[in-house]
């Protein structure tokens, strides 16, 4: 129960803060803001008013919405109206709330890293480092010993009795100068301790194929805090990062789609999103900010979507305008967001049945 309310608690805070993205933005290009809502109406209360902008809790607790003057086709127009100002005005109003989801996403990646989250170190002696396995290589030593990713070295040794500098370095010299011979691995995974017995071989790295190797792939890696500098480089290298795959992964997706065989099963919905940040919240406060960063992305991304519902298909629609010197027909528009709407209803039902289906199993 408690997990569930902090999954609601993150989704209100990112949409709400994905729509302060388009609210603030609206003031400062001198667009009315009729009202400012926290939750989907019906209204519960309003709170009052403030520079003619209404603000208001509304019944539905999920996220929120700005209400711009003239943003519907049958509103009053007049000074402030959305649809009268200029088109780049009307599309940097749109992306602000994509923009607002990155700024957040940044700020939160700030407070995991300065609470202290697992990141990668450059090799330096750093209080509580561990040699964390990234990748494991399929039919390797290293797989068919069981090693998986995710899993922490805590010591390689030969049949001397020999052991190896733990370093992604000093491993990969180590098994490289031991071709042929049984090395045992001692690792440890969710605080079990356990050792295999492996035999490095060549072929291993088709790149690389006359050097023994296991197929393991290694980096030094710490969860110690570190200052609000450092904080702040590593969350724009994580933020910039968690883009590149959301935006990755979805490409993918879409190009599946269109081949007619998309794999959602990587795709993850509110049901699946409980568990995830159920498992966030054993491992601290940190790595909660962190999902919530990422899912910030998420939220930018699929935003970008140019979809006419969602803000990516409205920009499409302004620059198309623009280029038109004229407004676009509106029952078309209307058309188009109603086969947006139904296009998420549908992809929302088929993920959240995919985590439903995930949980049974």
């Amino acid at each position: 129960m408690l997990t569930a309310l902090l999954v609601i608690a993150i989704l209100v805070l990112l949409i709400v803060a994905h729509e302060f993205g388009h609210f603030i933005s609206a003031k400062i290009f001198g667009v009315k803001v009729e009202e400012f809502g926290f939750g989907f109406p019906p209204r519960a209360i309003l709170f009052g008013t403030w520079g003619g902008t209404e603000y208001t809790i509304n019944w539905i607790p999920f996220g929120g919405f700005v209400r711009l003057f003239g943003e519907d086709e049958n509103a009053p127009r007049g000074r402030g109206s959305f649809t009268e100002a200029k088109r780049w005005k009307q599309a940097v109003i749109l992306a602000a709330g994509v923009i607002m989801n990155l700024i957040v996403a940044w700020m939160l990646f700030v407070g995991a890293y300065w609470v202290g989250i697992l990141h990668v170190v450059d090799g330096a002696d750093v209080p509580g480092e561990q040699l964390l396995v990234t990748d494991i290589v399929p039919g390797s030593p290293a797989d068919a010993a069981g090693i998986r990713a995710g899993d922490t070295i805590a010591d390689v040794v030969d049949p001397g009795g020999v052991s190896s500098a733990l370093t992604p370095d000093g491993v990969l010299n180590f098994v490289q100068d031991r071709g042929g011979e049984e090395l045992s691995i001692t690792y440890v995974r969710v605080d079990a301790t356990s050792t295999a017995t492996v035999r490095p071989a060549n072929a291993v790295i088709a790149q690389d194929a006359g050097r023994p190797a296991i197929g393991i792939g290694l980096a030094l890696v710490t969860a110690r805090s570190v200052g609000l500098i450092g904080a702040m480089h590593d969350a724009s290298i994580a933020t910039y990062n968690a883009f590149i795959v959301v935006f990755s992964g979805l490409w993918t997706i879409i190009k599946e789609t269109l081949h007619g065989a998309p794999d959602l099963s990587t795709v993850t919905g509110p049901v699946g999103l409980v568990s995830a940040v159920g498992q966030a919240a054993q491992n601290g406060v940190g790595y909660i900010l962190s999902l919530a960063a990422f899912i910030s992305v998420n939220l930018a991304v699929i935003n970008l979507i140019p979809i006419p519902a969602l803000d990516g298909g409205r920009i499409v629609v302004v620059a198309i305008e623009a280029a038109m010197r004229k407004s676009a027909p509106r029952l078309a528009v209307q058309l188009l967001n109603t086969i947006g709407v139904a296009l998420i209803i549908l992809l929302m039902i088929t993920v959240t049945y995919h985590d439903i289906a995930n949980l049974i199993a």
